[in-house]
């Protein structure tokens, strides 16, 4: 099955100007789902993780499911004061200003082995910050992985442990 089958491509959102891929389509396909989450577990399984982390919002959709099937943990990585209790923030750059991805301060282990999740590897700022964030934790980050990779947007380049999609797009 050719998972890109189920991405539906939509231009100019959120701004004019950038082509969104949206996997609510491929989500409303069980098939294609299923495959998908199948074809995940594998790669992520590789890693032998203790945790998935999954970064806000549409990370938590793949992180929660391969947490399940690999039958491991799972984290959710917000945006700064959307999670209860105390945590732990990591401040990044953004093209215009700074933004902040927060943990729970007790959400990881020290040593334990985690992989970061998101839906959509672009330029790698916000996959970086979190990567960062949980090594700061004390998280032994051994991957990370998405569904798609833009990969003319290079954002591999800015992640320092191995990171592996089910599909890219070159332009």
């Amino acid at each position: 099955m050719d998972i890109k089958d189920h991405i539906r491509a939509i231009p100019d959102f959120p701004k004019k100007g950038i082509l969104f891929y949206d996997i609510s389509t491929l989500l409303s396909h069980p098939d294609a789902w299923q495959v998908a989450m199948g074809r995940m577990a594998k790669i992520v399984g590789q890693h032998r993780p203790d945790i998935l982390v999954g970064i806000e919002s549409r990370g938590f959709l793949v992180a929660a499911p391969l947490a399940l099937k690999l039958g491991c943990g799972f984290v959710m990585a917000r945006k700064r004061g959307k999670l209860p209790g105390k945590t732990v923030e990591h401040e990044y750059d953004l093209e215009y200003g700074t933004d902040a991805i927060a943990l729970q301060d007790d959400a990881l282990a020290p040593g334990q082995r985690v992989v970061v999740l998101d839906d959509l590897l672009a330029t790698g700022g916000t996959l970086n910050a979190t990567i960062e964030l949980c090594k700061k934790v004390g998280g032994n980050v051994v991957g990370a992985a998405g569904i798609i990779e833009l990969t003319f947007l290079n954002g591999r380049s800015r992640i320092d442990v191995p990171f592996d999609s089910l599909i890219s797009y070159d332009a």
